[in-house]
């Protein structure tokens, strides 16, 4: 009883007025919840209506303390599962809506580099309404004079600065042509000068990278992620893939004010949850893929060449049934079908007079979705 008294209290006090999610959109929440649980089972109960009224379809959560309270919080959210790296200090977790999301996989990355990554990144591999994407969770070293020292290898802005080496050579190594969100409490400010600045590869690359919160970082010190130093270190990150789906009208982000739904404001806040804010993203994606089936995990589609000029091959696991490649502009309009046989594994597509331009192919057998591939077509 104790938790639904909690709940009670905390509904008096308005964040059951809190939201952010809509059936239409992909969301996905940073958020560093400070030592978690920090007060125990209020922590608990707190960060359980908080995710319950924002009604988001994935959480990536920082500076995870206490094992049994994060299962709890997993056992409290109906039709959320979690994903919890168990270690010594701090780590990272993902919660996330089992009927919005297909995830293929959760792994870490860059093992047994400490002085880049204190806590090595937690990749997700998922699938959204037939959308493949990867969400690259991290907490990067903390501390530092706001200075780069490049010839001291444990100066803390040297360290994160080649962590965030690290995930662009990532990145652009494994995942050219996938989707990506990088989150996370990045523990540096996006404004800094350029010889100072840890991001710098990223936003010296802005036709595949961008910052969804950097007119934040240059906003107002009162809408910052981190209003107890106050700084915004609490960042996300997009490859290009996902620049359209942000550009909609529907699309957003957001450091979330949860104290302004508390009647004790951020001192209610600090004391209870989190020293941090969360930053949320809001993504809306038109054209195809609005098939909610699942697709198997070992559903494959590769495409080459990509981009397209005259022709390309699609590959695949052999049909299990008759089925068909369906192309899609970026409207979401379907402009060619293609027949597949049961147990046909590729075949190839000649554009014909497509002008150029972002494609969707999309595989199904029978009625069941089995994988979706972005196509580029040169002109």
């Amino acid at each position: 009883m104790a938790f639904l008294a909690s709940l009670t209290a905390l509904n008096s006090q308005g964040l059951n007025t809190l939201s952010f999610g809509t059936d239409t959109t992909f969301e996905v929440l940073s958020w560093n919840v400070e030592w978690f649980a920090k007060n125990e089972e209020t922590t608990v109960d707190y960060v359980t209506q908080i995710i319950e009224s924002l009604d988001v379809d994935l959480v990536a959560l920082q500076e995870i303390d206490k094992k049994a309270s994060f299962e709890q919080l997993v056992k409290n959210l109906e039709g959320w599962e979690g994903y919890f790296v168990d270690s010594d200090y701090l780590e990272l977790g993902f919660l996330y809506k089992t009927g919005e999301l297909d995830v293929s996989d959760i792994f870490e990355i860059f093992p047994n580099t400490r002085r880049e990554f204190p806590r090595e990144p937690l990749v997700m591999e998922l699938v959204y309404e037939g959308r493949e994407m990867v969400i690259i969770n991290n907490h990067l070293k903390c501390c530092g004079d706001g200075s780069l020292n490049s010839s001291d290898s444990y100066d803390e802005e040297k360290r994160r600065l080649d962590a965030m080496n690290l995930l662009y050579q990532h990145i652009n190594t494994f995942y050219s042509d996938r989707p990506v969100i990088l989150l996370g409490d990045l523990n540096d400010i996006l404004t800094d000068s350029q010889e100072n600045n840890v991001f710098q590869m990223f936003i010296d690359d802005p036709d595949h990278y961008r910052f969804l919160d950097m007119e934040i970082a240059q906003g107002s010190p009162g809408g910052w992620s981190y209003p107890s130093w106050p700084s915004h270190i609490d960042h996300i990150l997009i490859t290009d893939e996902l620049f359209d789906a942000f550009a909609h009208v529907n699309s957003e982000v957001a450091v979330l004010k949860i104290e302004n739904y508390l009647e004790g404001g951020w001192e209610e806040y600090d004391q209870n949850i989190s020293d941090h804010r969360p930053v949320g993203l809001k993504l809306f994606f038109e054209g195809p893929t609005g098939l909610k089936e699942s697709m198997h995990p070992g559903d494959q589609l590769s495409i080459h060449p990509n981009p397209v000029v005259h022709a390309a091959t699609f590959s695949f696991s052999a049909m299990p049934e008759d089925g068909s490649l369906a192309i899609f502009d970026a409207t979401g309009q379907k402009v060619d079908v293609l027949p597949v046989e049961k147990g046909q594994g590729s075949l190839t597509w000649e554009p014909g007079y497509l002008p150029g331009g972002f494609y969707v192919a999309e595989l199904i057998a029978g009625n069941r979705l089995k994988a979706c591939r972005r196509v580029v077509l040169l002109p």
